[in-house]
């Protein structure tokens, strides 16, 4: 289990688990702190002792593989963990380095000092001084509530008055301040990995530039980036994603605290000062307790806490309630006062102080206390229900929206990813979604409404809808999956879900992906990737009943399960699942008498996500692209870059690719694939430095042009038929499972060594080649 979300509701209780919560992320940010003082230390030594360089890679591969990142919430998705693993994986390669014992001259200065650096100073100082702020604010507010409410009942009305406008003023201060402290803690919590992990990668581009003997070691590490920088691209994408719902709901929070309290089995808890009477010289103090209440069993629990010092300064204390009665002022000098009573002590009450009038207000109404003000505003449903229904009228827009995006703009780069303007948006939706006017809204063959227009207020039904498409009810069951298991559970356990939904809820889901599936098969024109349409798709198909931090992080676990169902909406929508809820597959394993299958890791690399394998089928076809002004972050697989902020395809012709992207001098993609593969070997792959002036990323890579001869040993499987000769599991999303006698399409060399590529029942991936035998 990582650190738990920090709620902003729990700004507003400020109890003792939610100050203990904010320990833990600070503990975190320290210990981040020190292991990149450490970092740079051992980087400025590599640059300057040459002398000892064996011993400094040793050191600096040590301090990469000792960290680990820490998350938020209770599962890490697949780009996160690879993220996670790239340090040991770092650490690795500077051990192979060692061997080479040759004299480097290194330097990291731009590629990795400087970004940490900068991250230190202005990502983690920034946070240590919020927390200076918030620790001071903290001592300010408690210091100046308790001086206000040692003020005398007595006062003078208009004195009094002042004092509590003073400290409402000071409270909400307060309450500003610790909202913003929490929102900066969690964003450098998400914010870190990529940060940290993006200039180290950024290094071992510049470092193998100097390995004239490391070649080989340098191709091997070629494909463990890519995959990273990948996964780097998706941690950031759904960073930004999760970050503005965290904000959105922040700020939904700060307007109104009540109205987005967090649900639980308290009926009432928040702090009071309790009275402490002793012997008569000595009068009574007050000593601030952080109380419980259920009312179902009448148990009121108070603990002991005191945020100047730090924490509980006593034991916890339980009582079952008999009554609660409102405290004049005539019987005390303090206003905001009621007693309690329990149920072992009788007739001896104990008087609780509230913060205010409004405070003590709740406090009786939850303790049923008599003489309490019954408070008019309710606390149910904030949420406003939309006019958008699962009826007829709600399948036409759909029927009506899909039509015209697939007649006029499935080629549009950017669809569904570019908005459309508010204004028409909304015009369109209202005439959409009126009976009266519905079937005359033409979206076909009409220029009036643009196809940004109409993609939004397709989503914008859909948001619109009472209940998200995928229901509440299913929400976690949904998530849970695309946590864990390997990808062929996950496909089995999303296709019984997908069958418990509502009739009518099913229907819709099955028109929208099949649409999703049909505009990803149009990606190297539209840019729109399973990956994009997930970020995109995810939030508005799925959402959880209560708004809350932690349900924000499972975001991206939304957009997994949305790709999942695209890229396997014909086995979930026209199939049958089995009667049972699969169980996850931790591994597969081969069939008896099987051949063994061909490593897919070189050295000691992970195996590539499928976001590569995509990448590397489609490099061949790109055409001219742009970057686009988008409403979602890029996908998986507008670039390769690790440094630009808003990458995309640039807009070269096929084989030449300029800027912060794939290069190759001359040739296409299926030469690279045929070196790949065994025909011949590239005679360089140069790895470009930053530092050294060039106007080229150090993301680069050239391949040189494939022989004539290469090009006809590709061409001569190309569309060959194979069959199975074994059964086979995938390992993999990217590799397929198939049964025995399962005959594949168009089956082509991949870059892979041992793999083929083939396309079964529609779906292409790669296959161990010593399981097939072609026909």
């Amino acid at each position: 289990m990582g650190l738990q979300p920090l709620e902003f509701s729990d700004c507003y209780l400020d109890s003792p688990w939610f100050r203990e919560r904010v320990k833990a992320h600070e503990a975190e940010l320290e210990r981040t702190n020190k292991f990149i003082k450490e970092l740079l230390k051992d980087g400025k030594n590599l640059i300057a002792a040459t002398k000892n360089l064996s011993a400094a890679q040793r050191k600096f591969a040590h301090s990469l593989r000792d960290f680990k990142f820490e998350f938020i919430g209770d599962a890490e998705t697949d780009d996160e963990r690879c993220i996670d693993a790239s340090l040991h994986e770092f650490s690795n390669f500077l051990k192979n380095l060692e061997e080479q014992r040759e004299i480097l001259a290194l330097s990291v200065t731009e590629t990795l000092i400087k970004p940490l650096e900068r991250f230190r100073k202005e990502q983690l100082g920034a946070v240590k001084e919020e927390k200076k702020k918030f620790d001071k604010e903290t001592e300010k507010n408690y210091s100046l509530l308790e001086k206000h409410l040692n003020l005398s009942a007595k006062k003078k009305e208009l004195q009094l008055q002042e004092a509590d406008n003073q400290v409402e003023q000071n409270r909400k201060h307060f309450y500003e301040l610790s909202l913003e402290y929490v929102c900066k803690l969690q964003e450098i919590q998400e914010r870190k990995k990529f940060e940290c992990v993006e200039p180290v990668l950024s290094f071992f581009q510049g470092l193998f530039t100097f390995y004239h003997q490391g070649y080989e070691l340098a191709k091997d590490f070629n494909h463990y980036k890519m995959a990273l920088q990948i996964n780097i691209q998706n941690a950031r994408n759904r960073f930004e994603g999760t970050r503005s719902e965290v904000e959105e709901l922040m700020n939904k929070i700060r307007r109104n605290p009540q109205e987005h309290k967090r649900a639980n089995h308290f009926t009432m808890e928040g702090y009071l000062y309790v009275q402490e009477k002793r012997p008569a010289p000595f009068g009574s103090s007050w000593v601030k307790h952080y109380c419980t209440y259920m009312k179902e069993t009448k148990k009121f629990t108070m603990i002991p806490f005191e945020h100047r010092s730090g924490g509980k300064v006593g034991d916890e204390e339980l009582f079952v309630l008999t009554y609660c009665t409102k405290r004049n002022i005539d019987t005390t000098d303090r206003r905001f006062c009621f007693d309690l009573e329990a149920s072992d002590r009788p007739g001896v009450p104990v008087t609780m102080q509230a913060f205010s009038e409004e405070d003590r207000k709740l406090w009786m109404e939850a303790l049923d206390g008599k003489e309490a003000l019954l408070i008019s505003v309710t606390r149910a449903q904030a949420k406003r229900e939309g006019s958008a229904q699962l009826d007829k009228i709600g399948f036409t827009i759909i029927k009506k929206c899909i039509s015209a995006v697939e007649t006029r703009g499935i080629n549009d780069q950017g669809l569904y990813r570019v908005v459309g303007v508010s204004s028409k948006v909304q015009r369109l939706l209202s005439l959409l979604m009126d009976a009266k006017t519905c079937s005359e809204v033409d979206l076909e063959s009409s220029v009036e409404w643009e196809v940004k227009t109409i993609t939004s207020a397709l989503k914008q039904y859909l948001r619109s809808l009472p209940e998200p498409l995928m229901t509440f009810e299913l929400h976690g069951e949904f998530i849970l999956p695309a946590k864990s298991g390997s990808p062929e559970s996950r496909v089995n356990a999303i296709h019984f879900l997908v069958h418990k939904l509502p009739e009518k809820n099913k229907e819709m889901l099955e028109m929208l992906v099949k649409h999703l599936a049909n505009v990803s098969m149009h990606a190297k024109k539209n840019l729109m990737t399973v990956a994009n349409l997930g970020v995109i798709f995810g939030p508005t198909l799925m959402r959880p009943q209560e708004e809350t931090v932690a349900a924000i992080m499972d975001l991206k676990f939304q957009n997994i399960v949305v790709e999942i169902l695209i890229e396997n909406h014909e086995k979930i929508f026209k199939t049958l699942p089995d009667a049972t809820l699969p169980e996850p597959i931790s591994m597969s394993v081969s069939p008896p008498n099987a051949p063994p299958r061909q490593s897919r890791r070189q050295g000691q690399r992970i195996k590539r996500p499928l976001a590569v394998y995509n990448l590397c089928l489609e490099l061949d076809d790109a055409d001219s692209h742009s970057a686009l002004q988008e409403d979602t972050p890029t996908g998986s697989m507008d670039s390769l870059s690790s440094q630009s902020p808003t990458p995309a395809f640039s807009s070269s012709p096929p084989g030449l690719l300029d800027g912060n992207h794939l290069i190759m001098e001359s040739g296409d993609l299926a030469g690279w694939a045929t070196n790949l593969a065994g025909q011949s070997r590239p005679s360089m792959v140069s790895w470009m430095n930053p530092a050294s002036g060039t106007s080229a990323a150090p993301a680069a890579f050239f391949f040189p042009n494939p022989a004539a001869g290469s090009h006809r040993a590709l061409e001569s499987v190309a569309h060959r038929k194979a069959r199975a000769v074994y059964p086979c599991e995938a390992e993999h999303s990217s590799e397929l499972s198939f049964q025995m006698g399962a005959v594949f399409e168009d089956v082509q060399f991949s870059r892979e060594p041992g793999w083929l590529e083939g396309t079964l029942d529609g779906k292409r991936g790669l296959i161990p080649q010593n399981y097939v035998q072609f026909l």
